[in-house]
């Protein structure tokens, strides 16, 4: 049997993975938290082989979370399941041990595959999640410094660089262009700036691309 422990605030979520757990032949779940509050301790009482971890949780966060147990315990498996796909997030959870990213939105089926993967000695990450890491270390840009883009975020901002207008962007992406504003929006935010001009302007001179 393999030991599930679950940490993830959501508590639809949660009970949704409980009952997937408790539902599918070969996997016993021996936990379910809010937070990382104490999580070195239930790992210690709990014996789990695989940690399903969100990052964005009250009191003790999943990255800190990952950072106590990678401080006591290298053996057991942790898989970040999360809605963040940002650059940040991503590599601060390899860096510290992580042992797959996922997204929330990961079907059932596939989750139950990618745990399987993980015990096997693969690293699963969603199919988007992992480009963006290959993107990042094809392109030398690993550190923290890039804004928080996201993968889709930093394709729309190339994109702009380039010339596209918004209209060309939603073409050579197959999106709407209201996706497209909305995707303009969160770049403006993280790159604190209020304009098209100045966010080209930016990522030339901060060497982005």
């Amino acid at each position: 049997m393999t030991k599930i422990l679950i940490c993830e605030d959501n508590s639809q979520l949660r009970e949704g993975l409980n009952i997937l757990f408790n539902g599918t032949y070969g996997y016993e779940l021996v936990g379910s938290v809010g937070d990382c509050t104490d999580i070195v301790a239930q790992v210690e009482r709990l014996h789990p082989d695989v940690i399903l971890m969100d990052i964005n949780m009250p009191n003790v966060d999943g990255l800190a979370g990952l950072k106590h147990i990678r401080a006591v315990n290298s053996e057991v498996k942790i898989l970040m399941l999360t809605v963040f796909d940002d650059n940040t997030n991503v590599l601060e959870a390899i860096k510290n041990g992580a042992n797959g990213y996922l997204l929330k939105k990961t079907p059932p089926a596939k989750l139950l595959e990618y745990i399987q993967d993980v015990l096997d000695g693969g690293a699963p990450m969603t199919s988007s999640i992992a480009t963006q890491v290959l993107a990042m270390f094809k392109s030398g840009n690993t550190n923290t410094n890039d804004y928080s883009l996201s993968l889709r975020e930093s394709e729309v901002l190339q994109l702009l660089v380039n010339g596209f207008s918004y209209k060309m962007v939603a073409a050579e992406l197959f999106i709407s262009i209201d996706t497209v504003r909305s995707h303009i929006k969160k770049v403006y935010e993280k790159l604190q700036v209020n304009s098209k001009s100045e966010a080209v302007a930016k990522a030339l001179k901060t060497k982005l691309f």
